[in-house]
């Protein structure tokens, strides 16, 4: 299967990128997987342009492969002023529009939500919401999957590159919502 990560912040040394890098050290193992970093974020805000399909940048082009491809997408979101982050609210104003539409098409979404203390919940729900309400508009044959992950606590339980700290209790949640969300995308695939 062919999984898509969108890490969604863009600040330097972000703890959402520790948890994509955990999952896709994790789903690795008998998937393809593949992360988007929003830190080289440069889609233009909605007001300012579009996005011209035969001028995308490094990131853009990186980004719409990775959808296209994609049969599994789990976007991952830092708790940002108590929902998602800016990137990623612009990124899916723009994109779910001709020529991009396709990209949500045919796919299992899923939503981890990141946070330094205890938290996360907000910004995966929003999230969920979002891409329901695209799915549901534009009359698209995706799913969400309906388990979320809340990452607590991530720079005591990952290290920078997505190692486990050695906390059972989070090492167990990151596999169990992890092993759900394949399971649930296997039975949309078949």
């Amino acid at each position: 299967m062919n999984i898509a990560i969108l890490s969604g912040s863009a600040r330097a040394n972000n703890n959402t990128l520790r948890v994509a890098k955990a999952l896709k050290r994790i789903a690795s193992e008998s998937h393809q997987v593949n992360i988007v970093d929003f830190q080289e974020y440069d889609i233009p805000l909605i007001a300012q342009g579009t996005l011209n399909p035969d001028q995308l940048t490094k990131f853009q082009q990186e980004l719409i492969h990775s959808l296209a491809e994609a049969q599994l997408v789990i976007v991952i979101s830092p708790e940002y002023n108590w929902s998602t982050t800016p990137e990623l609210l612009n990124m899916l104003h723009l994109l779910p529009n001709k020529p991009f539409m396709h990209l949500f098409n045919n796919k299992v979404f899923s939503f981890v939500g990141v946070s330094t203390g205890k938290g996360g919940k907000a910004p995966a729900l929003h999230l969920m919401q979002i891409l329901n309400k695209i799915v549901s508009f534009a009359n698209l044959e995706s799913i969400i999957a309906a388990k979320i992950f809340e990452s607590h606590y991530t720079k005591e339980t990952l290290d920078a590159s997505g190692e486990s700290l050695g906390n059972e209790a989070y090492d167990n949640g990151i596999q169990s919502y992890l092993d759900y969300t394949i399971e649930v995308s296997k039975r949309w695939h078949k």
